[in-house]
């Protein structure tokens, strides 16, 4: 059972409502950068990233939780200091600064948090941080993916053959490379979904 006034004077609750405004705008920044990919024809990117920013609110859900139901009152205030990054340029810029902010959650911050929530007896909000970490991962491995393909210019090329298949009608085909323009329903080829590897 978590004693409420000792949770209030806690580094942990700092942490999660760092993770919260963090979270929160991750969630808003992932929105931005999904119109800049629609923006550029890259309707496929553009589902990925309010994916991405769906997990991100998702996670400042879980940590709202922690904080709210573990003070005594229901309600306080708890003063944060942080940096908030605002990346601006290409696509490609933009997905490389989410990349090395998702690595740096994934490995540093969130498995810190968990650590001092850990120490400082809160061992559910511990297993929160690191299951929030796993995610980050998975964000930061699936970023660099697109981000190193579309630096390359191979996002939709391949060195054996892939299935391709749009995002909008579920046509599929088997080549080394997309088609520019679906046989189907004639989308531009920022609706081909892109093969992403699962590991690393």
């Amino acid at each position: 059972m978590v004693e409420k006034k000792e949770f209030e004077k806690s580094q942990t609750i700092k942490n999660l409502a760092r993770t919260f405004a963090g979270e929160c705008m991750e969630g808003a920044r992932y929105q931005m950068i999904a119109q800049k990919a629609n923006q550029e024809g890259y309707s496929y990117i553009e589902t990925l990233l309010k994916t991405i920013a769906k997990n991100e609110m998702a996670h400042a859900k879980e940590v709202y939780h922690h904080i709210t139901a573990n003070t005594s009152s229901g309600f306080v205030n708890v003063d944060i200091e942080a940096g908030y990054p605002f990346p601006c340029g290409e696509l490609v810029d933009n997905l490389k600064h989410s990349l090395e902010y998702e690595k740096g959650e994934s490995q540093d911050i969130y498995p810190a948090f968990a650590d001092i929530a850990e120490q400082e007896g809160y061992p559910e909000i511990a297993h929160t941080f690191r299951l929030i970490a796993t995610v980050e991962n998975c964000h930061h491995l699936l970023i660099k993916q697109i981000h190193d393909k579309l630096k390359k210019n191979k996002l939709y090329v391949s060195k054996t053959a892939q299935k391709w298949k749009c995002n909008e009608c579920g046509f599929e085909h088997t080549d080394k490379k997309a088609w520019t323009e679906c046989p189907l329903c004639h989308k531009g080829q920022g609706y081909v979904q892109i093969p992403i590897e699962t590991g690393e």
